[in-house]
């Protein structure tokens, strides 16, 4: 582990990025102002792969001797583990000396994503306590009466999609803090919809784990648990949630909560993958 002095040092907090969801860049210019409101790096940036700033741009105007670059992604997947890196000269292995590199003037670290950390289980159970407090309508059910769920998209093409929202769970799960904690996905089983028959108590709280507010939180999710797609995007064009919390549906009393990427406290979780090489 390197010396906790960073004075030397540029923090690159990158994101996949979009050209049709602007939603998707707020997280990482989120973080990267926090990070840089605590003046530990000598300079923090921002890149992306799919939008301005790119990610490759960003890296080579850096004169930093250190450079840290920090994926904001939840899992260690395709883009993350493989396109970006390898874009940037990593051949990453099993070797954790893999991430790091020189190109003759910087030594440059590529660290592990956000989302594999284990402090993320804390990040996620702040929101899903966080919704209920902030909605108590009728009244604030306790952990042991809520049924919570885990959202992630899930891929049959790759199991490390799915496998850090399944560690996340049983994270929680061993707690024994909720009535039960589930894995739902977008494209895997169980999906989305099947939360209302694998939910044994009437409450249900569901984090989408994801690190933005973007399409697939705001939109389909919504749409894959109930809700009238006109009625979710005539909400989010008049600037209101697209989930009414609680919603009852099914039987059940459904909080949604927000993607666990912008909650402020990711930014320690950022600053601990630096600390780890």
């Amino acid at each position: 582990m390197l010396s906790d002095d960073y004075s030397d040092a540029a923090l690159l907090l990158i994101g996949h990025g979009s050209t049709q969801n602007r939603a998707s860049e707020k997280p990482v210019f989120q973080h990267a102002a926090e990070i840089r409101r605590r003046r530990i790096f000598h300079e923090v940036r921002e890149g992306f792969w799919k939008q301005e700033p790119k990610i490759a741009t960003v890296l080579q105007g850096i004169t930093t001797p250190r450079v840290f670059i920090v994926p904001l992604f939840i899992s260690e997947g395709y883009f993350s583990e493989q396109v970006i890196p390898q874009s940037l000269g990593f051949s990453l292995g099993a070797d954790p000396a893999s991430r790091t590199r020189s190109d003759g003037r910087r030594t440059i670290h590529y660290c592990r994503p956000v989302g594999t950390h284990s402090s993320l289980t804390q990040v996620l159970l702040a929101r899903a306590r966080g919704v209920v407090a902030q909605f108590p309508f009728p009244r604030a059910p306790k952990p042991p009466d809520i049924t919570l769920f885990i959202a992630g998209h899930g891929t049959p093409q790759s199991d490390e999609s799915r496998r850090s929202v399944d560690e996340q769970a049983q994270r929680i799960r061993n707690l024994n803090e909720y009535a039960a904690v589930h894995s739902i996905f977008m494209e895997e089983e169980p999906r989305i919809h099947q939360c209302y028959s694998l939910a044994g108590t009437r409450n249900m709280v569901v984090v989408p784990f994801f690190i933005s507010d973007g399409m697939h939180t705001e939109e389909d999710i919504p749409v894959m648990l109930g809700e009238a797609e006109r009625l979710v995007r005539d909400r989010i064009a008049t600037g209101q949630p697209p989930w009414r919390n609680p919603t009852e549906r099914n039987g059940k009393l459904v909080w949604y909560a927000s993607a666990v990427g912008t909650e402020s406290t990711l930014a320690d979780v950022i600053i601990e993958r630096v600390k780890e090489l």
